[in-house]
C-alpha cells in the first residue's frame, strides 16, 4: 500500500490566532507520528491571513523538534522568493539537526500576489530560465564537490532529499529531465493531472537522485463519523477557496449547514472542479474513494490536505484517514457499504 503523508497550511481560524496555529501544527504533527504517517509538509505563503507558515524552514525546525521519527519537510519553498545558497543553508541546518528526516520540496510560483511579491524583494520579471537554473544551483549546494568555492555551510555532503512540485507541465518536465520526485498539487489544482503524470513518467531521466519516477498526489480528506458530519466540515474550505477567487483572502470560516444550496451555479461549478481530488465522508465512503483514487492515478504516495476549522475534528479527520489505509493495506476489515464522496 503507498505512503500517506500530510500537507498542512497551519491554518489560522476566525478567532484564532498564528500562535496557536503553530501550536495545532505541532500537535498534529505528533499525532501523525503516533497514527504512522510518512511525512509532514508544510507551505510557504505570504499575507494570507488563513495561514501561518510563512516562515517555512522555522515551522519545519519546530516540528521537527517536537517529533522524532516522521519526515518533515517544505510542500514547498516557493523558490523564486529566494536566493539557491540562502535555502541549501536553511535546510542544510536542518538536516544537520534532523539527521534523514528533512525534505526539500520547491515550487515556482511565489506563493501570494504580485505587490506581496515585491515586497519579498524578489524581481517578478526574470528569464524563463531562472528557475531551473536555481534549482540546479541548489542541488549543487547539497553536495560536495571539491573544486566549488562556495558552499553551503551547513549543507554540503549532506544530500538533503529535493522534490520538484507542481499544477502544470512545466515542474513535470522539469522534475523527469532532473530525475527528481514529484509532487502534484491535485488538492487545489487538479485540471492537468493526468498530463502532468504521464509527462513526467514518460521522459523521466533516471539519476543519483531517483532511479524510477515518483509521483506524490495532492488530495483533500475531510473524514467524521458520518458522511454528513464530514460533508460539513468540508463547508470550511469551500468557503475559504470562493474567498481567495475572490481576492479576498481571510482566516478559515467555521461550517456551514447547508452551505452548497446558497452557492450559484458557476461557483458550484469552480468549487467542484478546484476540489475534484476531495472526498468528504465516513470511514467506509473515504477508504472506497481513496482505493478509487489510487488504483486510477498509480500514485507512489499521497499527500493529504484538511483544511478543518475545529482543530479536534481535524486530529479526528487523519485518525479515521489512518484507519483507512489500514484497511487498503489489509489490516483491518474492509468496509462493507457503497462509494460516495465529494
Amino acid at each position: 500500500m503507498v505512503p500517506f503523508s500530510i500537507l498542512d497550511l497551519s491554518p489560522i481560524v476566525e478567532g484564532g490566532d498564528a500562535g496557536q496555529s503553530l501550536r495545532n501544527t505541532l500537535d498534529l504533527a505528533q499525532h501523525a507520528e503516533r497514527l504512522g504517517y510518512h511525512r509532514y509538509w508544510v507551505a510557504e505563503h505570504h499575507n494570507m491571513p488563513g495561514i501561518a507558515s510563512a516562515a517555512t524552514s522555522v515551522v519545519i525546525g519546530h516540528v521537527a523538534g517536537g517529533t522524532s521519527t516522521i519526515r518533515v519537510g517544505s510542500g514547498g519553498i516557493m523558490l523564486p522568493n529566494h536566493a539557491p545558497l540562502i535555502i541549501a543553508e536553511q535546510f542544510g541546518t536542518l538536516e544537520a539537526l534532523y539527521p534523514g528526516r528533512i525534505d526539500l520540496g520547491l515550487g515556482r510560483a511565489p506563493g501570494t500576489d504580485r505587490r506581496t511579491a515585491h515586497a519579498l524583494r524578489r524581481n517578478l520579471e526574470s528569464e524563463p530560465n531562472a528557475f531551473p537554473r536555481d534549482v540546479v544551483e541548489l542541488i549543487g549546494y547539497f553536495s560536495d564537490a571539491p573544486d566549488q568555492v562556495v558552499k553551503a555551510v551547513p549543507g554540503a555532503g549532506l544530500g538533503v532529499p529535493v522534490w520538484m512540485l507542481g499544477s502544470s507541465l512545466f515542474g513535470a518536465e522539469l522534475a523527469a529531465l532532473l530525475g527528481l520526485p514529484y509532487a502534484f498539487a491535485s488538492h487545489f489544482a487538479p485540471a492537468a493531472m493526468e498530463q502532468a503524470i504521464d509527462l513526467y513518467r514518460t521522459k523521466f531521466q533516471p539519476s543519483e537522485h531517483l532511479a524510477e519516477p515518483y509521483v506524490m498526489l495532492g488530495i483533500n480528506v475531510f473524514a467524521a463519523d458520518t458522511d454528513e458530519e464530514a460533508r460539513l466540515l468540508m463547508t470550511s474550505v469551500q468557503q475559504a477557496f470562493l474567498n481567495l477567487r475572490l481576492g479576498q483572502p481571510r482566516p478559515v470560516p467555521p461550517p456551514v449547514e447547508d452551505f452548497a444550496d446558497r452557492l450559484a451555479p458557476a461557483d458550484r461549478a469552480m468549487l467542484d472542479q478546484a476540489l475534484s481530488c476531495s472526498v468528504a465522508g465516513s470511514l467506509d465512503t473515504v477508504t472506497r474513494w481513496l482505493g478509487e483514487f489510487i488504483d486510477r492515478t498509480g500514485a507512489n504516495e499521497l499527500i493529504i490536505a484538511a483544511q478543518i476549522f475545529d482543530h479536534t475534528a481535524r486530529k479526528r479527520s487523519f485518525e479515521i484517514t489512518a484507519q483507512a489505509h489500514a484497511t487498503l493495506s489489509g489490516d483491518a476489515p474492509a468496509p462493507a457499504s457503497g462509494l460516495g464522496g465529494a
